[in-house]
């Protein structure tokens, strides 16, 4: 018996639905099948009938009223994803979205809301949660060879002057809502989900030519959890390492590319104990604590068929999870209700930024 192929109806062939959904979904072909697009610019339509064979539409509206899907992906303007997402939900159709899957902790509610009453799938777009070097940080920090980890820094700076859609408040653009729902999925992981951490949040509009921001710096802890320090800026002309992170018998930091850990192991290490009194070399002069550890190293670099790129490959890891989700009924991986607490974190960034957002 051969495997379901599933009938896949993409809402926009911008750089969302086309360059990503649509060329990973096209070489995915034992799995899914692009059935239609829909796109308001003809040019576009008529690509998309070229590059996939598929049927073209000029509103979602027609195209799942016309084909049988058994998904829509709805890669719309990310102002209008909860407003379709919902519809589809209420149509009784599986969607994934693209992220962010809304604006609101409450509009998040109302989406799992109606996927339970419909009984469909409702997935999101977060593939930097298959991100190859993020997964080999989760293992290293569960290993406990770095002990209890006491910061995490993460850095997606650059510096950039934008102007397009995407920097305008009414389209749900800026940094936060653009880039953020990567690196705060990511963060939100490490963190742990089942409490919603403090957070301090500070934005400023520097380079861009809309009105939301595009530096970032946010701040998440909690009693007993590593400090998050995330930082979202278009203004950084020296950028960082996207990854540091401070634990109590190491470190490590890197990139998506390569990762460099360095750590102790405590029973190599020199026995200590407090010493309250003034500390003195064998000369009785004054002494600075010093030792000298056994440091370990360890390194990791990204190895994908050449190819491949590293993307394209977390889309697909992330397809493959849906299909698993939606052909086997096998849990998703990544829900909706994880997203609550992304969304969550960024309506308190701009509750605490009232001179760019208005909450």
């Amino acid at each position: 018996m051969s495997a379901k192929v599933l009938r896949v109806g993409i809402i926009g062939q911008g750089r969302s639905g086309r360059d990503i959904h649509g060329k990973e979904l096209a070489k995915m072909s034992e799995q899914y099948m692009i059935r239609a697009i829909a796109d308001s610019i003809v040019d576009r339509q008529e690509l998309a009938k070229r590059e996939y064979g598929c049927n073209a539409y000029g509103t979602w509206q027609e195209m799942v009223e016309n084909e049988e899907l058994d998904l829509v992906v709805n890669a719309s303007p990310s102002h209008l994803h909860y407003q379709i997402t919902q519809e589809l939900l209420e149509r009784g159709l599986n969607v994934l979205c693209e992220k962010p899957l809304a604006k609101s902790p409450e509009e998040v509610d109302r989406l799992i809301e109606q996927s339970k009453l419909s009984g469909k799938t409702l997935a999101v777009f977060q593939n930097s949660r298959y991100q190859p070097a993020f997964i080999q940080i989760r293992k290293i920090i569960e290993s406990g060879i770095l002990g209890r980890i006491v910061q995490i820094d993460f850095d997606y700076n650059g510096f950039a002057r934008r102007w397009d859609w995407q920097t305008l408040q009414s389209n749900n653009g800026g940094n936060l809502m653009n880039t953020g729902p990567h690196p705060v999925d990511q963060a939100l992981q490490l963190f742990g989900t089942d409490i919603m951490p403090q957070i301090t949040c500070i934005m400023d509009r520097a380079n861009t030519f809309g009105d939301a921001e595009d530096y970032v710096k946010l701040i998440l802890r909690a009693q007993g959890r590593p400090t998050i320090d995330l930082e979202i800026s278009s203004c950084s002309v020296f950028s960082h390492e996207i990854f540091n992170i401070q634990g109590t018998l190491g470190g490590l930091h890197g990139s998506t590319e390569k990762l460099e850990w360095k750590y102790y192991i405590p029973e190599e290490a020199p026995k200590q104990q407090l010493i309250q009194e003034p500390l003195f070399k064998q000369d009785g002069t004054p002494a600075y604590c010093s030792e000298k550890l056994n440091w370990h190293t360890d390194q990791w670099e990204l190895s994908l068929p050449p190819d491949i790129e590293a993307f394209d490959y977390m889309t697909g890891k992330l397809y493959s999870m849906l299909y698993r989700t939606l052909v086997n009924g096998v849990p998703l991986e990544i829900t909706a209700q994880q997203v609550r607490q992304q969304m969550a974190v960024m309506e308190e960034c701009r509750r605490q930024n009232p001179h760019i957002y208005t909450v």
